[in-house]
């Protein structure tokens, strides 16, 4: 399974409005982009890969306050068994 797939099915649990690059349609209040970065084959045998690292970035929108949801969302990853590398605050937008 890929790593979109298992966050689009995270986030429609939580019943978040989810898109892959950029959002389509008229935007709800709060909603999620998930941008694909990489796919790094990290462990090599026998100049073949044995595992296989999937990186997304995931935005959360929100015209409301984000810090509950943003919780929710590090709590459900984390239980999912995802990897958290960093949390960033991009900015506010109109």
């Amino acid at each position: 399974m890929s790593v979109l797939s298992e966050l689009n099915a995270l986030f429609d649990n939580m019943n978040l409005p989810v898109e892959t690059g950029i959002f389509s349609g008229v935007p709800p209040d709060e909603y999620i982009v998930i941008t694909p970065l990489a796919d790094i084959f990290e462990n090599y045998a026998d100049n073949l890969p044995q595992c296989e690292t999937q990186e997304a970035r995931i935005s959360l929108f929100s015209k409301n306050s984000y810090t509950k949801r943003k919780n929710q969302i590090v709590k459900a990853l984390l239980s999912g068994d995802f990897t958290i590398t960093s949390r960033l605050y991009i900015g506010y937008g109109d």
